[in-house]
């Protein structure tokens, strides 16, 4: 190949498309000629590196070929940016938009414990049939104290990050099948339900709820949102609105796993006061200030975010780019 004839001959197009990359808009038939130019030029470079690899204009042309595929296809948005989005728009949204789901569970779980509890203390002759009295009084007497401070902190917070993120995955991936997620809740409603009515009929409820508090706000609203998402999504199956099935069980789904990640930051931060406030010397007061601060900072920052990103039109989905295809349905 002669390569001087092969310059004259393209160099026009090179230059053309040299201009267009280094615009910032584009009218729609530009748009369109750049398109063409660029995949032009690349089969250009293709033909010099096999037929006659010229250094300088295998150079030239790699460079144009790299702007024009930049320019055709768009940059990518950098990882800080997508994070920042993530926490600012589509954690919070998606937390915001099921707020109903989450809040009628946490409305439930509260019952159900609570009902328990006041049973459970209101009659001490059933005691006996839950286990022995010397097990009882170990409990309410050191264990269930024990349990917060017989650890090092920092493996006792990864122990019940890890614990408490079981939990909440359980509810959420469950959720499909509807009563899995309500059978965990269950059983962890009737346990708390179970120690506190025991704590509490002891003459130990200042103990109870000042140990559990400061960390339980926190966490338990993180199991109610993962549950309101597990929940939301097995109801896309039964219930799936206008859209079809499978593209309304995928949409939740998306948001589900959205919810999820978001969750991991809040219940280390919950694992954290756990491990490192609940067993502190602090008073009482101040314990369970910290574990209602962090809960009003979450509401806040959900209420807060969710709600502008919702009157914005934010779902908590993947961008439509980013969506698998689907089939058009009349």
């Amino acid at each position: 190949m002669d390569i001087d004839s092969f310059v004259a001959r393209h160099s026009a197009e090179w230059s053309r498309l040299e201009e267009l990359v280094s615009r910032r808009r584009l009218t729609g038939a530009e748009a369109d000629e750049l398109v063409t130019l660029y995949q032009r030029t690349a089969t250009h470079l293709s033909l010099v590196r096999t037929r006659s690899p010229d250094p300088a204009l295998i150079g030239r042309l790699s460079s144009l070929v790299a702007r024009g595929r930049s320019a055709v296809t768009g940059s990518s948005t950098p990882a800080w940016s997508e994070m920042r989005r993530f926490f600012v728009v589509t954690f919070p949204v998606s937390v915001y938009r099921s707020w109903p789901w989450w809040c009628a569970v946490g409305t439930a779980f509260s019952l159900v414990a609570f009902a328990l509890m006041g049973w459970v203390a209101a009659h001490p002759e059933l005691w006996p049939a839950v286990a022995a009295p010397e097990q009882i009084k170990q409990l309410v007497d050191s264990d269930f104290a024990d349990y917060y401070s017989e650890h090092p902190a920092q493996s006792f917070a990864f122990q019940v990050w890890t614990n408490n993120a079981l939990v909440a995955a359980g509810t959420l991936v469950l959720g499909i099948t509807l009563v899995g997620t309500v059978w965990i809740l269950l059983q962890n409603a009737l346990s708390v339900g179970l120690v506190g009515g025991l704590m509490i009929g002891s003459g130990r409820a200042g103990v109870f709820f000042g140990l559990i508090s400061p960390h339980g706000i926190l966490e338990l609203t993180a199991v109610f949102v993962a549950a309101g998402a597990g929940l939301r999504l097995g109801w896309a199956w039964v219930d799936p609105g206008p859209l079809p099935r499978a593209q309304a069980l995928a949409a939740a789904g998306r948001e589900a796993i959205t919810v999820a990640l978001g969750l991991v930051v809040v219940l280390l931060v919950s694992g954290v006061i756990e491990a490192f406030v609940t067993p502190s010397p602090l008073p009482t007061w101040a314990r369970v200030g910290i574990g209602v601060a962090a809960e009003a900072v979450f509401l806040g920052y959900v209420v807060t975010y969710g709600r502008r990103a919702a009157r914005a039109g934010e779902t908590g989905d993947l961008d439509v780019s980013r969506r698998g295809d689907v089939v058009p349905v009349s």
